[in-house]
């Protein structure tokens, strides 16, 4: 576990890129593929029903699942309302977990759903299918004008977007889904993911840039 911990510290401490944000997301990825079932013991208590089991199950993933919940809702106290559905759910539920991928991702799979349920009933969320259009392979200006931003920098850019755009790309680049899982997600065709997406990462880029003039000439 110490060398995942090194590299989160690492990862945080760079400037990133969107193709080098994807990379250390997958990196992420793999190593929490490697410890798939390194929790099973606990996952088998809770089976059991065993209450001290679900707390230390809860303790292990709130965190996590309360961002994943926050980047889709933006909304801190419905994001921690939506974390506390997903584990009884989770809970009560916990015998169709099959063992096969992580628990992580299994948990998070409820935890982005209720999420997106949560989206529909408060804005009546309907997807566009009329948006998606055919377009080439596209390569950002200069390879993104090889612009670096802070992680920090490039969520709270991606924070400001329309809601469409904004859950594509936080699925896509945050939460490491395809698209084709995103097409599932999200009802909409795998064209109209990829669409969003490419505008998606154009407007993000608008915003760090107008935010870079800002400072700029905020700081002169």
């Amino acid at each position: 576990m110490g060398c995942k911990i090194s590299f989160f510290s690492e990862f945080f401490q760079k400037v990133v890129t969107f193709e080098t944000l994807k990379s250390h997301l997958s990196k992420i990825r793999v190593l929490e593929n490697a410890y798939i079932n390194i929790h099973q013991e606990i996952i088998d208590a809770c089976k059991a029903g065993d209450r001290n089991a679900q707390f230390r199950i809860y303790k292990l993933y709130y965190k996590a699942m309360y961002n994943t919940s926050l980047r889709i809702v933006n909304d801190t106290m419905e994001a921690e309302d939506i974390m506390q559905e997903a584990f009884l759910q989770a809970f009560h539920r916990i015998h169709s977990y099959s063992g096969e991928g992580s628990f992580g991702s299994w948990l998070k799979r409820i935890v982005v759903n209720k999420s997106l349920d949560a989206l529909r009933k408060k804005k009546n969320l309907v997807p566009l299918e009329g948006e998606a259009v055919e377009f080439p392979e596209i390569v950002e200006e200069s390879r993104e004008e090889e612009i670096n931003f802070q992680v920090k920098e490039v969520k709270d850019a991606i924070g400001e977007l329309p809601e469409d755009y904004r859950l594509v790309i936080t699925l896509f680049l945050l939460e490491q889904y395809t698209h084709e899982e995103i097409s599932e997600i999200l009802h909409i065709s795998n064209n109209l993911s990829r669409t969003r997406l490419v505008r998606a990462k154009q407007k993000v880029l608008r915003i760090l840039k107008e935010k870079k003039l800002k400072s700029s000439f905020n700081y002169n």
